[in-house]
Parts: C-alpha cells; sequence; structure tokens
C-alpha cells in the first residue's frame, strides 16, 4: 500500500472512539452501496468496496484496532484482509449473515452437508506474576465432539442420506430478481445438500455432542491484558464431517497491589520517609521476579521524584530483554508523635526558618516570593504575610 493510504475511521466515516456498534453500522451501509454485484461496471465503487471491507476486519478487532490506534496502518501491515474480494466476501457475509451474505455467494457449507464448527472464545484471567514468568494454565472447555455412533454423519446407523432433491445436492439455489442474480441457502436441506431421513437417536442429526474438555495452555513470558492466544482445530466440531473449529484464549491481568504496567514497563510507588529523603539515604523496593533492590535517595529529594532501574521491569513478548522499573517517591510526613519526637521536630522547623536558613524550602519560599508580588499588584499595598 502506498503511504497516502486513506485513514481507516475516514474510511468508515466514524469517529476514532466509535463503539462496535457504530462500527457496524457503518459498514452494513457502505458494504451495501457499494458491493460489486450491485456495481458490475464500476471499478471505482469495487475498490471502495474493499477499502471499507479492510478498514471493518481491523477495527471491528480489539487487538488489530489498538496496534492501528498506536502505530497506523504500519502497525498492522500484512494482518488486514488482502484485496481478494473473496476475502471480503467472508467479511461481509459475518456482518449481513444469511439474508444479505447468501445474496452475495456467502457461505460455509459444501455440497457435501459438511460445515466448519465454531470458533470458541475462553477468558482467562492471571496474575502479573504469571504474566512476567510464563506458565502453563490447564483449562476446561465446553464445546462438542464429532458423534461416535453416527460417525458425524448425522444419520442412525445403518441408514442413508440422501442428496436434496431441491438443490440437486449444491446447499444453494439461485433465482433472479431485477439486474440481481440471487443465490440463497436451499431451505429444503437447510444448505447441507443432503437430507437424513433417519436423525442418529444420540446427536438428534447434528453430527456433534456436547462434552467439556481439558486443554493446556502454555502461557507466554511478556503476555498483555488483552492479548489472545488462538489453539487450531479446538473449537466446536464440524458438522458431517467438516473441520472444527478454532478456541480464542482472551487472556486479562488482575491489578497488583504493587505494580502498574505500561507495556514492558512497571511503575511503582514509594512511600519515603521524610528525615531519609531530607538527609539522603536508602530504601528498600520489592522486584516483579520476587527479589529486592536497594535503592540510593539523594538528599533533599521531593515527592514525584522518579528513579529508573534498568532491566527490572517486564519481559519483552518477542525478545529484546526486559523493560525498566521506575519508581516515583511519596515523602511521607511523620504522624502520632511522641513528645520528644514533637520537641525535636520544633526546634528543627525554628532553625530552618527562612531567616535563620534561607534556601532550606526553596519551594515555599519561591511560592511566596510570587504570592506577595500578586497581592502587591491586586491590593497596591505592601502590607502582607511573611
Amino acid at each position: 500500500m502506498s503511504a497516502t493510504k486513506t485513514c481507516y475511521y475516514e474510511s468508515l466515516g466514524v469517529a476514532r472512539n466509535a463503539d462496535g456498534k457504530t462500527l457496524k453500522s457503518a459498514y452494513r451501509k457502505l458494504a451495501m452501496e457499494l458491493h460489486p454485484d450491485r456495481n458490475p461496471d464500476d471499478p471505482e465503487a469495487e475498490a471502495r468496496f474493499k477499502e471499507v471491507s479492510e478498514a471493518y476486519s481491523v477495527l471491528s478487532d480489539p487487538q488489530k484496532r489498538a496496534a492501528y490506534d498506536r502505530f497506523g496502518h504500519e502497525g498492522v501491515s500484512g494482518q488486514a484482509q488482502s484485496g481478494h474480494r473473496a476475502d471480503f466476501s467472508d467479511i461481509f457475509e459475518q456482518v449481513f449473515g444469511d439474508a444479505f451474505g447468501d445474496i452475495f455467494g456467502g457461505g460455509s457449507r459444501g455440497g457435501n452437508g459438511a460445515a466448519r464448527g465454531s470458533d470458541l472464545r475462553y477468558p482467562l484471567e492471571i496474575d502479573l506474576e504469571d504474566a512476567f514468568l510464563g506458565r502453563e494454565a490447564k483449562i476446561t472447555v465446553p464445546t462438542s465432539k464429532t458423534c461416535d455412533t453416527c460417525a458425524g454423519s448425522g444419520a442412525a446407523p445403518g441408514t442413508d442420506i440422501e442428496t436434496c432433491a431441491h438443490c440437486q445436492g449444491a446447499g444453494r439455489v439461485r433465482m433472479r430478481q431485477g439486474f440481481f442474480t440471487m443465490e440463497q441457502t436451499c431451505r429444503a436441506c437447510g444448505g447441507q445438500g443432503q437430507t437424513v431421513k433417519t436423525p442418529c437417536p444420540d446427536c438428534d442429526g447434528v453430527g456433534a455432542v456436547a462434552t467439556r474438555r481439558e486443554l493446556s495452555v502454555k502461557i507466554p513470558a511478556g503476555v498483555e491484558d488483552g492479548m489472545r492466544i488462538r489453539l487450531a482445530n479446538e473449537g466446536e466440531a464440524g458438522v458431517r464431517g467438516g473441520p472444527a473449529g478454532d478456541l480464542y484464549i482472551f487472556i486479562s491481568v488482575r491489578p497488583h497491589d504493587l505494580f502498574e504496567r505500561d507495556g514492558a514497563d512497571l511503575y511503582c510507588r514509594a512511600p519515603t520517609p521524610m528525615c531519609t529523603a531530607a538527609l539522603g539515604g536508602e530504601i528498600e523496593l520489592p522486584t516483579i521476579d520476587g527479589g529486592h533492590k536497594n535503592v540510593s535517595i539523594s538528599p533533599g529529594a521531593q515527592t514525584g521524584k522518579r528513579l529508573r532501574l534498568r532491566g527490572q521491569g517486564m519481559p519483552r513478548l518477542r525478545g529484546g530483554g526486559r523493560g525498566e522499573m521506575i519508581v516515583e517517591l511519596f515523602v511521607e510526613t511523620p504522624r502520632n508523635l511522641n513528645a520528644r519526637q514533637k520537641e525535636l521536630l520544633s526546634a528543627f522547623r525554628a532553625e530552618c526558618c527562612p531567616e535563620k536558613s534561607p534556601g532550606c524550602h526553596p519551594e515555599h519560599e519561591g511560592f511566596f516570593e510570587k504570592a506577595r508580588g500578586f497581592w502587591d499588584r491586586v491590593t497596591g499595598d505592601g502590607d502582607h504575610p511573611a
């Protein structure tokens, strides 16, 4: 694609914060208007149809959309649908379903009645430590399997499956309506191309039965919240000998008590005793691998100061080492003082007043210097608090 490729949001005519319902509505309208079967002699319409279909294929997928929002077209290079009409017909049928997908030649069943099984989605919640180390998770998935009694045919043992007389086994019938040649699923056989006279008693003619399956899922180190893992052919069983669907594991990472994550970097808020911040010293911090680091605090450290510990963040999913651990100091004022502590702090406060120790509290002094200037401008006199 060229560097001047149109923004996907502009292609669909939606805002960048559009939700899934808005995206689908915009695509439905444009796809019906631009479909090549409605514009057989208009190459521009076909090009626009491909453009809006590609845009929808990316923006309707949360993972691809996130990559596109962050990196633009380069972030989804090679992931968007290709320019072949067959691919875009698949997208079209996914959005419109049988009511409209059939009109334009969609459908997933073959003439022998076989159909691919449905894809399954499984949400898996893990801890941040699991995302750091990677692990193997055991999951139990409700799914379906090929019926053993009929071997997936849907017919009772010893009975025959007949070719549909209405569609002659094609599973689809054609008719003309105005300028259009319409192709629809055969209603006599439900698009299977075959009819079962005596359904299998164990699966009621479906060819598959419900079951639960235990699977092992390898969670890679560095996996991020919202990512998905595809297990090919682990979805629902196909109908009448068709291939199984896929299983998609959607990862969510639980919030952590100590760390917040941004990509490969970890953020940690570190309460720091006032005396340590004032005089300098060390504080001990936990690390995501279960260890600890002693971090040096320079004298006069203030709340909000950030320290970077390189190589102490999360592993990068595709290699390249680990990110950083970014520590933000929060200077803590002591509470619940006893009499002796109050006495010492009172003496310290007296020694740190601007008259005795100018520059001891530079931010405080600078603030009130500006405040006095403000009061002078507003009131026109210099009688203000020190």
